[in-house]
């Protein structure tokens, strides 16, 4: 896949590049130092499939930029990369239609493992900021929702997944373990999330616990 980077930092891009080309799969297409710089790549012949993007840049910052290629309709997906770990940047960086958001602090294996899942047509949100929401949620229980067991009907695989899902393997971790293939994984995550009603993995863990489904 073809990669922008979008940081203005040039030491921080430099490093990205030299981590992220070590995957086979990505090639960092262009760099810019700023949104509007990436918007003139575009438009241009610089097509690419993934934008990882700061939010704190000048002239366009990462969640303007994500709008913009929202609302013209791009294909481009974008992923932010930020030391902001505050919900309300995450929430509205979604909002604006970002594929992911990470943590600068995140491993050079979990940047690497969101890009191609984003890639595959994911979303995907750190695993710091997934359990900093499950123990906020945690912490505030009158806040979860509810939901009666004897109306869920969980299969043995389900539940074999939700356990490793709680214990923070990937969904190639998973598949890897369980012999099966990681559409089927995905696939076991996905209804795990429409049979509770949950909106997302921290939900998931969250809902789990409270129904005593993990160890």
């Amino acid at each position: 896949m073809n990669v922008i980077l979008a940081e203005d930092h040039t030491i921080v891009r430099n490093a990205l590049r030299m981590l992220l080309e070590t995957d086979k799969n990505i090639k960092v297409s262009a760099e810019a130092r700023n949104g509007q710089q990436v918007l003139d790549l575009l438009e241009s012949d610089d097509q690419a499939d993934v934008v990882l993007s700061d939010i704190d840049m000048p002239l366009m910052d990462g969640i303007s930029l994500a709008k913009a290629l929202k609302n013209s309709g791009s294909s481009t997906k974008v992923i932010i990369l930020s030391m902001h770990e505050e919900e309300t940047f995450v929430l509205e960086a979604f909002r604006a239609g970002v594929c992911g958001y990470l943590l600068k602090s995140v491993s050079a294996e979990e940047l690497v493992f969101a890009i191609n899942h984003i890639y595959s047509g994911g979303r995907y949100l750190c695993s710091d900021l997934v359990m900093a929401m499950l123990k906020r949620d945690l912490d505030n229980p009158c806040q979860l929702r509810s939901a009666g067991l004897t109306e869920i009907d969980f299969s043995p695989r389900e539940l074999e997944v939700l356990q490793l899902i709680a214990e923070g393997l990937t969904n190639q971790q998973m598949s890897d373990k369980l012999f099966l293939s990681k559409r089927t994984i995905e696939g076991h995550r996905q209804s795990l999330i429409d049979k509770t009603g949950v909106r997302n993995t921290a939900g998931l863990i969250s809902f789990a616990m409270r129904n005593g489904l993990i160890q």
